[in-house]
């Protein structure tokens, strides 16, 4: 097993809020009771746990004061309001994540020339890797599988820190062709080796890149986002140069009553030398700091990182107290 961070503010031992008793009411008022009630119950328990939950509501406040300040040169101006709604359309996901994986078909439309694109890439057998984010809801795009048979997903991902709610998803699931699931916390040179064969066979390997290794031994690379430095892993942009494979960026966004998929080639590392490698991986990772500024810009309240992300909050660090950092502590204050 890999070891995990000792930060106790890393985001790999914050562990889910909530209960899977919680989690199985929700689920049968939306389905029994219909969308109002449901609804209702969802706008109680995210005020709950806004108020409970210090360190997600910190980080919420952060990231709104910093994205707003990019986009406007100035931090919005009812950020108790703005952080609400972020927590909600959070809620949302979840629910939107259960309905996916239990066979409801969700309303999906493409982005100009996406579909063109995905359609492009499956007929390839190819295959390919995925870069993925926390902005937008990653597991609707695995509800692409029932519109192409062909399309096989393998999702690398970490549970281990949200089991209640993973095992109240897997008794949710009757969907014929759910995708492959591989804990990335103990992925081993042999599973490389098997996401390599996955995608040989003409299947993607679906990562998010958007998170440090959960061991403090993983690399990972200091870079600007949103005007402040933050940590990036370069295991995903590793795997993509060593699986030598055409490599892509999706999103899922939450639009009006369904989700718009973005879909669109990143690059293709099959003739990517070794000398080249360390290169391409400082360019690569750049251009993903890029496209996820963009998926922010354009989906403000869809970024679902609720842990210290940049290296100067307060929180980030594990001796810190209870402040959040300097900008977002001033702009709380005059909400």
């Amino acid at each position: 097993m890999t070891p995990t961070s000792s930060n106790p503010n890393h985001w790999s031992r914050i562990r889910e809020s909530g209960s899977a008793a919680g989690v199985r009411t929700m689920v049968w008022i939306r389905r029994h009771l219909g969308r109002l009630p449901f609804q209702f119950m969802l706008t109680l328990v995210i005020g709950y746990f806004y108020v409970a939950h210090g360190l997600h509501r910190r980080a919420s406040h952060t990231y709104l004061v910093r994205l707003w300040r990019h986009l406007h040169g100035a931090p919005p101006r009812r950020l108790t309001w703005l952080s609400l709604r972020h927590f909600r359309s959070f809620g949302q996901s979840l629910m939107d994540k259960i309905d996916a994986w239990s066979g409801i078909p969700p309303q999906v439309e493409f982005a100009e020339g996406a579909r063109q694109r995905f359609l492009d890439a499956v007929s390839s057998g190819r295959g390919g890797l995925m870069f993925v984010s926390h902005v937008g809801n990653m597991e609707i795009c695995t509800a692409m599988s029932d519109m192409r048979e062909d399309f096989r997903a393998t999702l690398l991902m970490h549970t281990r820190n949200a089991q209640e709610f993973d095992a109240v998803l897997a008794r949710s699931t009757h969907r014929d062709n759910p995708p492959e699931i591989i804990e990335v916390s103990e992925i081993t040179p042999s599973t490389a080796m098997q996401l390599g064969q996955r995608i040989a066979d003409g299947g993607f390997v679906v990562i998010a890149a958007d998170r440090v290794p959960i061991s403090d031994s993983g690399r990972a690379r200091t870079l600007s986002f949103l005007g402040h430095p933050a940590r990036f892993p370069e295991g995903p942009f590793w795997l993509a140069s060593l699986l030598r494979c055409p490599v892509y960026t999706i999103g899922c966004f939450r639009h009006h009553e369904g989700y718009r998929v973005e879909f669109d080639t990143f690059d293709d590392t099959q003739s990517l030398g070794r000398r080249q490698r360390e290169a391409w991986i400082g360019d690569a990772m750049q251009r993903y700091v890029a496209w996820l500024t963009r998926q922010c810009e354009n989906t403000p309240l869809q970024w679902f990182n609720f842990f210290p992300f940049w290296l100067d909050c307060a929180d980030a660090h594990p001796d810190a107290g209870d402040d959040t950092s300097t900008d977002t502590q001033a702009d709380t204050q005059r909400d």
